[in-house]
């Protein structure tokens, strides 16, 4: 039996209208498909032997290794895809950044163990094959949405990386967005009826209990309309990450748990140019 007052704090379905859950997840395939209309790119790139998930790259340019922008879509993992994901591919293309969506196994056929492995290998695909699709392996940045923000501090971490022989520091920077970073309130919510956790295996995938340092430069963004739950996370895990590693909070004001990450795709807005000003501090730092 779930706790109602957990799923209260991390059903953020309840915190819009169904009109605007549909209106949002219908422009989120939308926007990608007119952000990638004519746009430099290779689709369907299988990162992952072991369970071929595939990813795409856009904005990429002629002889020239641009950064990238590792993005990975949220759904409560359960849900939604890279097609869906790739909508501020434009914006950063103007600015001289790749983008690179990502799919993973989707819940309860794939574990929560399995979907992690997924995502560091994709960016282990990035770091060593990345030069040979006009990416930079030096300036891989990484965010996400929602499950997609978990995800994104499951790459933030270090000790990871020596199984996929990759430098401590292949992640530079990252952009978790409304963001789950301690799983053990889920094993009493609804959303445990599709991740099937433990407390064991909770603790063991929440980035927040494994959080040493030094890590990447972040941005840990979050929506001021947001569920509690995912906005007490945030700072949470802002308040551990800036404990050892350079870190920002920032609350989008306006915005509701799904149409913050709509805000990527506005080149004139908070979250784009906290994006593109960790790009930019990156030609500051000595590569790893």
């Amino acid at each position: 039996m779930s706790d109602p007052q957990i799923d209260v704090e991390y059903n953020v379905r309840n915190t819009v209208t169904p009109e605007l859950f549909d209106q949002v997840m219908a422009e989120y395939r939308v926007r990608s498909h007119r952000a990638t209309a004519g746009l430099r790119g290779i689709e369907g790139l299988s990162y992952d032997q072991r369970s071929q998930q595939k990813l795409d790259v856009w904005g990429t340019v002629a002889d020239e290794l641009r950064p990238a922008f590792l993005v990975i879509h949220g759904g409560y993992w359960r849900a939604l895809s890279r097609h869906d994901t790739a909508f501020m591919a434009r914006t950063l293309d103007a600015a001289g950044i790749a983008t690179v969506s990502v799919d993973y196994g989707l819940a309860p056929e794939t574990s929560l163990e399995e979907i992690v492995r997924q995502v560091r290998a994709a960016v282990a695909w990035v770091h060593h094959h990345g030069a040979a699709y006009g990416i930079d392996p030096g300036r891989i940045v990484v965010g996400g949405s929602s499950a997609g923000g978990h995800l994104t501090a499951s790459v933030m971490t270090v000790g990871w990386q020596r199984d996929f022989d990759l430098p401590d520091h292949v992640v530079r920077a990252a952009m978790p967005i409304s963001g789950l970073f301690d799983l053990r309130p889920l094993v009493d919510s609804f959303a445990n009826e599709w991740l099937g956790l433990d407390i064991r295996r909770a603790e063991l995938l929440s980035p927040v209990l494994h959080a040493s340092g030094p890590g990447p430069r972040a941005v840990v963004a979050v929506a001021e309309r947001d569920g509690a739950g995912f906005l007490e996370q945030s700072r949470q895990f802002h308040r551990v990450w800036v404990a050892h590693s350079p870190s920002e909070l920032l609350v989008v004001p306006d915005r509701n748990h799904y149409d913050v990450f709509l805000d990527l795709a506005d080149a004139g807005s908070d979250l784009t140019a906290a994006l593109v000003r960790m790009f930019a501090e990156l030609g500051q730092q000595p590569s790893p």
